[in-house]
């Protein structure tokens, strides 16, 4: 039996440096609670793949485990040029056009009609990740003509990015739809949306899942920084995409963001993911830098629900190594003495509903009485994340009947979820949730547990019940 010893959670890419089902294994064992597989590198057999060896997994640990699938999202890129590449000055004209001819120092193909159409003057066309920045100076039907601010290299088919641009598209692609289709048929947990603008667009995702997977909003763009209450309050949960959000937005204020996006979601109840080159050095070294280390502790501090390597798991040198430095980095941050009173400071009043007003008298109930476990039946998974919401001091194990659920709370702060029948009665809600913390090594004999659910059992979201159960001689409660 596989228990974490820590709070935050670990999400690992899944890429060539750990394709076989060993590495996987390898990963899991080191601290991997959720495991992401990237569609902008995976085909839909890599992916089949990969699911089906996250899943032979579980039943050799006994454990549910996550899988987030990351969909690409519109990559936006400059044409061809006739040289392969071009370096531009500063102050000199250079058009972004419709025309299909091959570029050169004065122009080159934009293959996005939409954008073309989307520019205002005024507006900075970033490439290759803002190494070069351009910023439009006229606009004719099918061309925009713009002037060099910052000089460089530009080569085949480089990104670009915009971030002073709405684009009047959806967030999904053709290929990131039949993506989508291909994952929810794979019965995955997760889908992370990528370049996210507005709600509509994780509306609309959403809406193709139903019930099958849960949606994370990718924050990378100004324009979701400015509709972050709505698009939090549509998503299921939210990644601090710092990626791209570094290249649209300058450097110094992401830090900022990430806190902002961070406390938003915990106010919010909504699992929150910090990713994008947190042990970057780990790609083709054995130990991280110092910062990267402070870098991964703020984070922790912040009392996100999951950290996230991307390249260091999926295609670097140490991929095991990078999982393991990463759950040590987090056991050190939550062993630390003034752990509990930052995430406790960062704590947000309840929402007025009965169920949120349980899960915080549940957590002062468990601190006054020092439980070391809250268990929380949960058949939707709701129940398990109002809990994780108030991060108690305490545990939190989650039963529930329904693996898709234990799957999903894998993402969810400090949960720990066993798959079990639902309860039949409040005697027995109360002796199995002792027994599973018993045997899960929670608790010992004389423990409290303190268990909340939902009465009538099973109906979603209706958190209404607080009990204080005792662990007996034989795991049971007394």
């Amino acid at each position: 039996m596989i228990r974490r010893r820590r709070r935050i959670k670990i999400i690992a890419t899944l890429g060539p440096a750990s394709a076989d089902r060993s590495m996987v294994a390898a990963l899991f064992e080191a601290g991997a609670d959720v495991f992401r597989i990237n569609m902008s590198h995976a085909s839909h057999e890599a992916m089949r793949e990969r699911v089906a060896a996250i899943r032979s997994l579980e039943e050799q640990f006994d454990r549910p485990i996550g899988v987030l699938v990351d969909l690409q999202g519109p990559k936006l890129r400059v044409g061809e040029f006739e040289a392969g590449a071009v370096v531009l000055r500063k102050g000199s004209a250079f058009t972004l056009d419709s025309d299909k001819a091959l570029g050169d120092q004065t122009r080159v193909f934009l293959p996005h009609l939409e954008i073309l159409d989307s520019l205002r003057k005024g507006d900075r066309v970033l490439i290759d990740d803002g190494k070069v920045q351009l910023r439009v100076a006229a606009l004719a039907p099918g061309r925009a003509e713009t002037i060099v601010e910052v000089a460089g290299p530009v080569s085949n088919k480089k990104g670009v990015n915009l971030p002073d641009t709405i684009i009047p598209t959806s967030a999904m692609t053709d290929k990131d739809r039949a993506d989508l289709a291909a994952a929810l048929d794979e019965d995955i947990d997760w889908i992370a949306l990528s370049f996210v603008q507005r709600p509509e667009d994780v509306i609309e995702v959403k809406k193709i899942a139903g019930n099958r997977a849960m949606v994370m909003a990718k924050i990378e763009k100004p324009q979701a920084i400015a509709r972050l209450d709505e698009i939090l309050g549509v998503a299921d949960a939210v990644m601090v995409a710092r990626g791209d959000l570094g290249v649209e937005m300058p450097l110094e204020k992401v830090p900022g963001l990430q806190k902002t996006v961070t406390r938003l979601a915990r106010r919010l109840g909504k699992p929150v993911v910090v990713a994008t080159q947190m042990l970057e050095s780990m790609i083709t070294a054995p130990v991280p830098t110092r910062a990267e280390v402070s870098d991964v502790a703020t984070a922790v501090f912040e009392g996100a629900d999951a950290v996230m390597l991307s390249a260091e798991s999926a295609s670097g040198q140490y991929p095991r190594e990078a999982v393991e430095t990463m759950n040590r980095i987090a056991e050190a941050v939550e062993s630390e003495g003034i752990y509990p009173a930052i995430i406790e400071a960062q704590r947000a009043a309840p929402e007025a509903t009965g169920a949120d007003a349980i899960a915080e008298a549940t957590r002062d109930v468990a601190e006054t009485l020092q439980s070391k476990v809250i268990c929380a039946w949960t058949a939707s998974g709701s129940t398990g994340l109002r809990i994780a919401r108030e991060r108690p001091r305490s545990s939190i194990l989650a039963l529930t009947p329904v693996v898709r659920t234990a799957r999903r709370l894998a993402l969810a702060w400090g949960v720990h979820a066993d798959v079990t029948a639902d309860a039949r009665d409040e005697r027995d809600m109360a002796d199995r949730a002792c027994r599973h913390a018993y045997i899960d090594g929670f608790v010992g004999v004389g423990d409290r547990v303190i268990v909340v659910a939902g009465v009538p059992f099973g109906t979603p979201g209706a958190t209404n019940n607080l009990r204080i159960a005792k662990v007996g001689p034989d795991g049971g409660a007394v």
